[in-house]
């Protein structure tokens, strides 16, 4: 059988999911590593180097190449639309969406006391919680942003990035969505093959999980309605339950957190629900007076 070619970022977790997911195909692959612009330029801020889709445009270039097969990324990299020739085959089983403290629990926190992030998402969201909170930015792949810690009184992360490290142990709180909305895809890999690949399309059809799938498709239709290169922190978090009723919580929020809107909605179609929702809080709880009063920073979480 020839092997299945998996396209991947080349950091440790990237590979984990990569490998995680070639377990789960339970076939002869190997990994193609490509890096990505987000991977070469450590120093700039995600919003200036395009936001979404710097961790993943490489990746998916290689499979439209014939490069490789399939493409596994952290669902939350990936903009809402796919690109042409592609199609996001499977969403494998999903995991922790929260995000995490390291260093303190949010209670624990100083007055004036400095979190490192460079979401905006998340400074917002914890701005809005405790103003007298300070930021700084914090970018790099999880050893490096552990390494940096100690130079805040606490960084976030993905809860389910430490987890698949190994380094849920270092986390000192994690942070119940009620309190910081994940990011629309948090905790779930999406694997992308081209469109027309009728054998990639069949394996991968056999690691989908139709729950998460839904959840994601539900988030991704929410962040398309608002926009793809919406300049604001939001986030959105999808569950379906046993009965296949999704509930989604979304959010968009002013840069300095001082406005916050959230809502919700539930349905049973995950992009009528998704959509739905992002129209909701754009022209019924005045998030589009919001998102054109500041429209200067891209919304993106670097992993």
């Amino acid at each position: 059988m020839t092997a299945l070619r998996v396209a991947t970022r080349g950091s440790a977790l990237a590979r984990w999911q990569a490998e995680r997911v070639v377990e789960r195909l339970g076939q002869a692959a190997e990994l193609v590593v490509v890096s990505t612009r987000g991977d070469r330029d450590t120093s700039s801020t995600i919003h200036t180097l395009g936001g979404t889709g710097v961790f993943v445009k490489e990746v998916q270039d290689a499979v439209l190449r014939g490069d490789a097969d399939v493409a596994v990324h952290s669902a939350k990299d990936l903009p809402p639309e796919t690109p042409d020739g592609l199609r996001l085959a499977a969403i494998p089983e999903r995991g922790d969406p929260r995000d995490a403290l390291v260093g303190a629990r949010l209670d624990e926190l100083p007055t004036g006391g400095s979190v490192g992030t460079g979401s905006v998402r998340r400074r917002a969201q914890l701005a809005g919680l405790r103003p007298d909170l300070t930021f700084g930015e914090l970018r790099g792949n999880i050893p490096t942003r552990l390494e940096r810690a100690a130079g805040f009184d606490a960084v976030v992360v993905a809860a389910a990035a430490l987890d698949r490290l190994g380094l849920a142990d270092r986390i000192a709180e994690r942070l119940d969505p009620s309190t910081l909305l994940p990011q629309v895809g948090q905790g779930a890999l999406a694997v992308e093959c081209r469109d027309d690949d009728a054998v990639a399309l069949a394996a991968l059809a056999e690691i989908d999980d139709p729950a998460a799938h839904a959840e994601i498709a539900a988030e991704r239709a929410f962040l398309a309605q608002l926009g793809g290169g919406c300049s604001l922190p939001c986030g959105a978090l999808a569950r379906r339950g046993s009965n296949g009723v999704l509930s989604i919580d979304a959010l968009l929020a002013s840069l300095d957190g001082r406005i916050v809107l959230r809502a919700s909605a539930t349905g049973t179609d995950p992009e009528a629900v998704g959509a739905e929702l992002a129209r909701r809080l754009l022209d019924d709880e005045g998030g589009r007076v919001v998102l054109d009063a500041d429209s200067t920073v891209i919304d993106s979480d670097a992993r």
